[in-house]
């Protein structure tokens, strides 16, 4: 999903200001927010209009929820290959452990387990480093000591003291397994990366494999390697696939069978045609069915009741061929998908007047549908930290011929917003009153508009030269990070045009200069926030933004301006803080167009070079100082810069063997739901 759960994330929880453009009826006592650790907090979301759906439509909402759920250990797997042992050796310890609970050392272990409930793994699901237990080794040996036996995940002749000796260095020892992705070009980049995508290759060796694979002038290439783990069998290197026979059996088995279940309560045939593909790609692995699958699940755009279910997002590899398990289920909210309606019925009008080349625009932009959804629930690489928009599918070529899909999570960003109303961020790193009052005002609909820009139009314009193949392969580490800019700035362009307030979705330009100073705002200063000290960016929408914002403040910052300033962006101090304030909102209207075109012409013609000095020398490394200011800063505030949800429950009402009635309900304990899960849906075996 080129998604916007990286995308734009906003920054939510950051710098997402003040409350939904969108009315919302709200329930009575409804808690957005449940508790905080680390730097991570827990919150809640309402999902308005599920008891309006007929019975056939919740019938199918709960089996595509349970579908959705069963595949839930496949991330930890992919995360990395101990996940799944480390995990079930903790959850053993919280069930059964005999020793005192409410010890600080006992505490600090409750945290260590719920940072890697929240990153699905034991790597920062933002930062990709590993990070480590705050208790000792030795309170993690009277640990092991003080449960079950029987409920440890003991493998053959295994015992616990063998258990203990294999976790200490995986847990304890820095530099074992540091980086979930690593994308140093300096280094053999899936040696370094903890993910489990390869076993016994090389990079070069994986490199060259997919490239014996590769037809540059196959005008409907498949995703080569996205549903596969590249491993060395007898000498030779080849694919297992996850499927119903291969990796991931255990699990693929479940999703299936609820999948068939749903198949019976579809809402329509192109839904039914759509799920039952699906069906047979996990069956059979069959890129070609993926494809498939994608051009009928474009086609479906009537349902209310929509599923994303699949290996999609490649992130997490740092070649960009692996793709992780995820999936969410949603409903459709009418009201607010008129507004991101009005912009995908444009969606040629804002590719013909983009300012990249013109060999680079799409002369026939074809069926991008958009809509506002109401999540129902989140599973895999979409939980507990969550997308707010996606743009699918991710084939260049079914894009083009075929559309996409592209969504703005309404319900997600709402309980963003409402948490967010009394952060504080924005007063902390706004400069002026006016500033703030506009952001006050603006902010929430500037967010959604821009949410509704980068998937809408972003991910969809622009096209490949021929012959280049597709861009992840061409662009490797530097992929995401590029791809996800140049629809950040297609979204940015577009936010001080005129055309949104003549579609009647935005009031004035006012929007637009709130846009402007959020993204300015965060991406030179607020995110920075993420980043522990002495360290670079690495996650690549983090180096998205700080490139944007950092070459649009590095290219104008001597112009010589009307009104007698200096800069398009000027660096301002201030009673000991710094600021970074917008002089001229057109001419950064003007260099972000420049950019945009420059990075439009990286992907079309796929050069590696220009992409990589691009991202390094403005997207990657930190300016100390005010980093050091920002989190100063940022700790006064109190607030946690993540966040991740728990889930809504479905109930299922029977009688007589039959589903009556779906009920839902909302828990507030986020290790009650982590445990549940467990003992519910952990079908894959510790090793694969």
């Amino acid at each position: 999903m080129l998604k916007s759960k990286y995308i734009l994330f906003i920054i939510l929880g950051i710098v997402t200001m003040s409350c939904s453009s969108e009315k919302k009826v709200e329930p009575d006592n409804f808690k957005y927010y449940s508790e905080s650790f680390a730097d991570l907090r827990i919150q809640r979301y309402n999902v308005p209009g599920f008891d309006d759906l007929t019975l056939n439509q919740k019938r199918l909402v709960y089996y595509l929820y349970k579908a959705a759920l069963s595949g839930r250990d496949i991330i930890y797997d992919q995360n990395y290959k101990n996940n799944l042992y480390i995990r079930r050796t903790l959850e053993a310890v919280i069930r059964t452990y005999n020793g005192d609970r409410n010890s600080a050392d006992f505490q600090k272990f409750m945290v260590y387990v719920k940072r890697i409930w929240f990153s699905n793994g034991i790597h920062h699901h933002y930062a990709n480093k590993k990070f480590l237990p705050e208790f000792s080794v030795e309170y993690f040996k009277q640990l092991i000591a003080g449960s079950d036996e029987y409920e440890l995940p003991l493998q053959n002749s295994e015992t616990p003291d063998d258990l203990v000796k294999k976790l200490i260095p995986i847990l304890f020892d820095p530099n074992v397994d540091a980086m979930k992705v690593n994308q140093n070009p300096k280094v053999d980049l899936i040696k370094s990366s903890a993910v489990n995508f390869y076993e016994g290759v090389t990079q070069k060796e994986a490199e060259e494999f997919y490239k014996s694979l590769a037809n540059p002038n196959d005008p409907e290439p498949v995703s080569l390697g996205l549903n596969s783990k590249l491993v060395r069998l007898d000498g030779k290197i080849a694919e297992r696939h996850y499927k119903t026979n291969s990796i991931y059996a255990e699990a693929i088995k479940q999703i299936v069978s609820w999948l068939n279940k749903a198949v019976e309560v579809a809402e329509n045939e192109n839904q039914k045609k759509a799920l039952q593909l699906l069906i047979e790609y996990y069956e059979t692995g069959d890129l070609k069915k993926w494809d498939e699958y994608n051009i009928a699940w474009v086609k479906d755009t009537s349902s209310v009741v929509d599923v994303v279910n699949g290996f999609i997002e490649t992130y997490n590899d740092p070649l960009g061929y692996k793709a992780t398990y995820e999936s969410y289920v949603s409903i459709q909210d009418k009201e607010a998908t008129k507004r991101i309606k009005a912009i995908s019925d444009n969606a040629q009008w804002f590719e013909d007047n983009s300012p990249i080349m013109n060999e680079h625009k799409k002369k026939n932009v074809k069926g991008v549908s958009a809509k506002v959804i109401t999540v129902v629930v989140e599973s895999g690489d979409a939980s507990p930290s969550t997308p707010i928009g996606v743009n699918l599918p991710n084939s260049n070529w079914i894009r083009k011929e075929y559309g996409s899909k592209s969504v703005n999570m309404g319900n997600i960003v709402h309980s963003y917003n409402m948490f967010s109303n009394t952060s504080g961020v924005l007063e902390e790193f706004a400069y002026s009153k006016e500033e703030i009052e506009r952001s006050k005002k603006y902010a929430a609909l500037a967010d959604d508009l821009h949410t509704d820009m980068h998937e809408v139009i972003g991910h969809a314009s622009g096209q490949m030269n021929p012959g280049v193949g597709e861009p992840h392969a061409t662009l490797k580490n530097y992929y995401s990070t590029l791809e996800e800019a140049r629809a950040d700035l297609v979204a940015l362009y577009y936010l001080m045009d005129q055309k949104l307030v003549d579609l009647g979705v935005m009031p004035s330009l006012e929007a637009g200069k709130s846009a402007y100073d959020g993204y300015i705002r965060n991406g030179l200063m607020v995110q920075l926030a993420r980043v522990q000290p002495g360290e670079n960016i690495e996650e690549a929408h983090m180096r998205n933004r700080q490139l944007i914002a950092m070459w649009a403040f590095e290219k104008g910052k001597n112009e010589k301006l009307p009104n007698g300033k200096t800069g398009v962006i000027e660096k301002i101090s201030q009673n000991g803080k710094t600021y970074f304030v917008i002089n001229d909102y057109a001419k950064l209207r003007n260099l972000f167009g420049q950019l945009l075109k420059e990075i439009q012409k990286i992907k079309s013609e796929g050069n590696y070079n220009a992409g990589k000095e691009l991202v390094e020398n403005y997207g990657v490394k930190v300016d100390q100082q005010i980093h050091k200011e920002v989190l100063e800063r940022y700790k006064k505030l109190n607030i946690a810069p993540y966040a991740g949800f728990i889930n809504p429950e479905l109930v299922p009402v029977v009688k007589d063997n039959e589903i009556i009635d779906v009920k839902i309900e909302y828990p507030e304990d986020f290790t009650k739901q982590m445990l549940k899960y467990a003992k519910e849906y952990s079908f894959l075996p510790t090793y694969n």
